[in-house]
């Protein structure tokens, strides 16, 4: 429980909070990037 209250109430424990959910929002980013530009090249492949 105490680390619980720790992540949620001190300056370290938000920054963590912080840079979790900064990698999980790059995941995702980085997911939608991907699959665009992979579809994409499908496209252009197909069309040749």
């Amino acid at each position: 429980m105490k680390a619980i209250v720790d992540l949620f109430s001190t300056d370290y424990g938000l920054m963590s909070l912080g840079v979790i959910a900064f990698i999980v929002a790059m995941a995702v980013w980085f997911y939608r990037f991907f699959s665009r530009k992979m579809n994409e090249s499908q496209r252009a492949a197909g069309q040749s």
